[in-house]
């Protein structure tokens, strides 16, 4: 007997048996789906800082956990006695010494105070290792270029940072002993925390004649009071006590001096350059490094990151080396700096002495100089990241919102009462060492993978080369004319404009080796159908190229060839800062072989 709710079910029962049957002809759209994650051999926060012990512990986890991708090795030691490592990253295999890939020279921490440029150091390392075989565009970047890292170029100085009371602008320099104050003693008088908080802040005294009052509503604000009138409150400027009673105190600490003063391009002595030490690579950080780089004319490319500005410098440091930096150099280096304009918010492309302040001996500029590398320096962060709105500076009002709100209070210290040996009672607090500077936390990775994808982009512009057009032509009587074409499909050439004007480095050359027979002669033409060519007067077989290939442009090289029809000639296009090329080819047969 039907119902209605028999026949209602019957209906469905029919109508799901129908959508069984042309289910599979339907297309369902695909639901995208979020960015994978790729699992690291070592688990790194990248929302955290790392002592000097840490991150060497970090270096040798990746090292461990990566034996096939990183070579860690101490190219030093520093003032104190600490290695200098330097993590060389480089794809398996293909590792002939007498064609090393292009590479790469990415460090941080010269200026121990700038910390979070060892985090990008360290991240660099982390992400680049796990990516390799998973993506596929950093795979084909580390096998085509080698990457030598140095987290920490002034590990003693990184050590003092975290382990003594500082600001977020102490220990820049290393800690070479000096005598700062000019009396006789060597860091004698240095910072003293006197309320234990770690940091060195401000003091404050109470004084019926100050020119100081604090805000009634919120008493961390000292407000100067208009000419004419009297406040109640002195400011006594940096925490600390006068050890050696000549009237001041804190001016004369640890160290030392500024590892980026100390370079030979354009090194000048302390009292032009304040810092620059006795002579150029007179600090034993800066020579071990210059010796490692130095001995591997590869190196085509570097970075080193600093902090703060938010800033992607280039040379010169000072406006007498604006002939350092030729014309098709600037192209270059503007291109990439443009393009990392993109790639970082808020930050600018600037030039040293003319956007910043006047540099003599510093490393990128001795890079650039005094070796034709491509080199940046990177002032990490910037002001107008803390509200992500470059059109407003934030003003205090602004900054203690920004640490009331989004730090919760944890760079500043509150005012405390303290017993001053020289002052009395003084009132001790402020922000502390990681109120400016450093990057906050909670937006370190960011600042991390930003970077290191700038550095990558600038790493994938080193030459890579390929042949281009190739032309064989019989002249008769066993004379062959032999033009080829090749192309650097990159930025950066294998030869620099500094490089060709100074005669740095080795020329670029053709190898030129028939199986039998000679070259008679060879050179680089005009054009392709020039009859004519800039003839070498020395050893045709191997012409050398001073000029190299151009960024993204062509070189075109011809030899003439005396060999019967048939022989095979095999060319080798080689460079120090680029793969070499080679392709064989039988006289007769314009196909390579």
């Amino acid at each position: 007997m039907s119902t209605p709710l028999h026949d209602t079910v019957i209906r469905v029962l029919r109508l799901l048996s129908v959508c069984a049957t042309i289910a599979p002809l339907v297309t369902v759209p695909r639901v995208a789906t979020a960015q994978p994650h790729v699992p690291a051999r070592v688990d790194v926060a990248w929302n955290r800082y790392y002592t000097f012990e840490q991150c060497e512990r970090i270096l040798r986890d990746i090292a461990d956990a990566y034996p096939g991708l990183v070579t860690l090795r101490s190219i030093g030691t520093s003032w104190e006695g600490r290695d200098i490592h330097v993590a060389t990253v480089a794809a398996p295999g293909d590792d002939d010494p007498d064609d090393p890939r292009p590479a790469m020279w990415i460090d941080g921490s010269i200026h121990a105070n700038e910390i979070q440029a060892t985090e990008v150091v360290l991240y660099s390392i982390w992400y680049l290792t796990k990516m390799y075989g998973v993506n596929p565009r950093l795979t084909a970047l580390l096998d085509n270029v080698t990457f030598h890292f140095c987290p920490v170029v002034n590990p003693d100085s990184r050590v003092a940072w975290f382990e003594r009371p500082a600001t977020p602008h102490a220990f820049r320099h290393n800690q070479r002993p000096i005598d700062s104050d000019r009396d006789g003693l060597v860091d004698e008088d240095a910072p003293h925390d006197l309320d234990g908080d770690g940091s060195i802040t401000r003091l404050w005294k109470q004084d019926p004649g100050g020119e100081w009052i604090r805000d009634r509503f919120d008493d961390r604000i000292f407000r100067r009071v208009p000419p004419g009138e009297r406040g109640d409150w002195t400011s006594l400027g940096a925490e600390g006590i006068d050890r050696d009673g000549d009237g001041r105190s804190g001016e004369d600490g640890p160290g030392g001096y500024d590892m980026n003063r100390n370079w030979p391009g354009d090194w000048q002595p302390d009292y032009v350059q304040g810092g620059a030490g006795y002579f150029p690579l007179s600090s034993p950080e800066t020579r071990a490094i210059a010796a490692f780089i130095m001995a591997r004319p590869e190196i085509g490319a570097a970075q080193a990151y600093h902090n703060t500005g938010g800033m992607i410098l280039r040379g010169p440091g000072a406006e007498a080396r604006e002939s350092f930096y030729p014309g098709p150099d600037r192209t270059v280096y503007d291109q990439i700096a443009k393009d990392g304009e993109k790639m970082l918010p808020y930050y600018r492309a600037l030039v040293i002495w003319k956007d910043l302040y006047r540099v003599h001996g510093g490393f990128v500029t001795w890079l650039s100089e005094s070796l034709g590398i491509f080199g940046f320096t990177n002032e990490l962060w910037t002001v107008a990241k803390y509200f992500q709105n470059a059109a407003e500076r934030p003003d205090e009002d602004m900054m203690r919102f920004f640490r009331d709100h989004l730090e919760f209070g944890q760079t500043w210290t509150d005012y405390s009462a303290v017993d001053h040996p020289g002052h009395g009672e003084v009132l001790v607090g402020g922000a502390n060492r990681w109120s400016s500077r450093a990057t906050p936390t909670f937006m370190l990775e960011e600042e991390c993978h930003r970077n290191f994808a700038f550095s990558m982009y600038h790493a994938d512009q080193l030459p890579r080369l390929e042949w281009g057009r190739l032309d064989v032509q019989d002249l008769g009587g066993d004379l062959w004319q032999v033009t080829a074409e090749i192309r650097n499909l990159r930025m950066i050439p294998t030869r620099s404009a500094l490089m060709q004007s100074r005669g740095i480095g080795a020329h670029d050359r053709l190898e030129t080796t028939p199986a039998a027979g000679r070259v008679v002669t060879g050179g680089r033409p005009d054009t392709w159908w020039s009859p004519a060519i800039r003839e070498s007067r020395f050893e045709p077989e191997r012409l050398l190229l001073p000029d190299g290939v151009p960024s993204r442009g062509t070189a075109l090289v011809r030899v003439y060839v005396e060999a019967p029809a048939g022989t095979e000639v095999t060319l080798a296009y080689r460079s120090e800062r680029a793969r070499d090329l080679v392709r064989t080819l039988r006289l007769g047969d314009q196909g390579a072989m």
